[in-house]
């Protein structure tokens, strides 16, 4: 699994569709214009990645 270095904080706009990782290692589908997420593991603000 590779991974950008740029993390994205949960609340901010996704601005590249397609696959992204949270800190607990969940993969999850965003498209642009979406909100970052809560973790969908621990239900709390996380950084999310790009997966490449």
């Amino acid at each position: 699994m590779s991974q950008t270095d740029t993390a994205y904080r949960t609340g901010e706009y996704v601005q590249q569709e397609g696959d992204y990782i949270c800190e607990a290692g969940r993969r999850t589908a965003l498209k642009e214009g979406d909100k970052f997420p809560y973790c969908p593991v621990t239900g709390l603000d996380t950084n999310w990645y790009y997966a490449v």
